[in-house]
């Protein structure tokens, strides 16, 4: 017989309140403790698991208080403490609700927020040169929202558009903690309307920029034989019309050909520095495609798989002549300046939300 929901979150919480008891003891062992790399390791987790187990452990107590209010009502004995019971029972169910809803919805968002990088890519689409700026904008409202979590932003590779001022494309690694449970929204094409600063007549034009997000969880389990399957080629770097940019031989490509993948970096003026990020990207897209493969095996209906640099729907248009932007999966409005701004908590609270329902309905 199939489990319930609340038997399959009971199970998961009893892992995790397991897994953050071994973890405390972990951290009082000599043996751990000598190890800086172990300790640092085992914290990291510990602190991506304490909320959840404190909030567990705040609700079995308050359902215990609700418990002994409702038998002291029951009872009748004392009208002094009935009272004080029936005004005080009310506070502690709504204290208990939140609780539990807070624990739910870690439960269910757990496996995503123990990935704490992301490889972020973001390209322009249709447009022209108005669509390389607007991928410009968008990477800057990303940037935005990285500093203002303390999340780091590296920029691995970027291709401008040296006439427009804007960018053809760029690849990002984003590191912090829950960074992919909030950045997976992100996948799929940002349209924008507004009036391009080269239009004369003031006529809005419609441009789009796609974004694929590619989680890159610290131990990658894939299998590279670099010398059999990978082809690395070394070469200049080249700016915009395919030109030269320096005379030195820094920028690396590498052709994975059991996948056809192709990777190109060549934002470094090292080349060992691009061949690293070539190797680490390369590996993230393995990855991505085996956790693919593996997800539509366990579950068909998850076909639209959030993350994917396949996805291609339109998740979002930014509209500057009203001041907006609207989200297709939610059924509200935001101020276009505060998310420019980098301000999207309240954005990806919504869609967490959503995403925590849509999960519980498939357990």
């Amino acid at each position: 017989m199939a489990r319930s929901v609340d038997d399959i979150l009971k199970h998961k919480l009893a892992d995790l309140t397991g897994e953050h008891t071994r973890l405390c003891a972990e951290l009082e062992d000599p043996a751990v403790l000598a190890d800086h790399k172990a300790v640092r390791a085992r914290s990291m987790r510990k602190a991506e698991i304490d909320a959840v187990v404190a909030d567990a452990a705040d609700a079995t107590r308050v359902k215990a208080e609700i418990a002994e209010l409702s038998a002291a009502v029951k009872a009748n004995t004392d009208k002094e403490l009935v009272e004080l019971a029936r005004e005080e029972m009310p506070l502690l169910v709504a204290k208990l609700d939140a609780t539990n809803k807070r624990v739910r919805k870690a439960l269910v968002l757990a496996d995503d927020d123990r990935i704490n990088s992301v490889i972020f890519e973001l390209r322009a689409g249709t447009g022209g040169d108005e669509a390389a700026l607007w991928a410009s904008d968008l990477l800057t409202m990303y940037q935005r929202y990285a500093a203002g979590r303390a999340w780091q932003f590296e920029v691995l590779d970027v291709a401008t558009e040296s006439d427009a001022g804007g960018i053809r494309s760029a690849t990002v690694n984003i590191r912090g903690q829950g960074v992919w449970s909030v950045m997976l929204f992100e996948a799929g094409v940002h349209s924008v309307k507004r009036v391009p600063a080269t239009e004369a007549q003031g006529r809005i034009h419609t441009s789009t920029a796609t974004v694929a997000v590619l989680p890159e969880p610290e131990t990658i389990d894939i299998k590279i034989d670099w010398a059999k399957d990978v082809e690395e080629t070394v070469t200049t770097s080249q700016g915009p019309g395919g030109q030269n940019v320096n005379k030195v031989a820094t920028a690396v490509q590498m052709h994975h050909k059991p996948s056809g993948i192709i990777i190109r970096m060549q934002e470094s003026k090292s080349q060992q520095q691009n061949r690293e990020r070539a190797k680490r990207l390369l590996a993230t897209k393995l990855y991505e495609l085996e956790r693919q493969r593996k997800h539509a095996e366990r579950t068909a209906a998850r076909s639209a798989q959030i993350g994917g640099g396949e996805r291609s729907e339109k998740i979002r248009t930014y509209r500057f002549k009203e001041g907006i932007v609207a989200d297709e999966r939610l059924p509200g409005e935001y101020r276009l300046e505060k998310i420019l701004n980098g301000e999207l908590d309240e954005i990806f609270n919504h869609l967490t939300e959503v995403e925590t329902a849509r999960r519980l309905e498939a357990l």
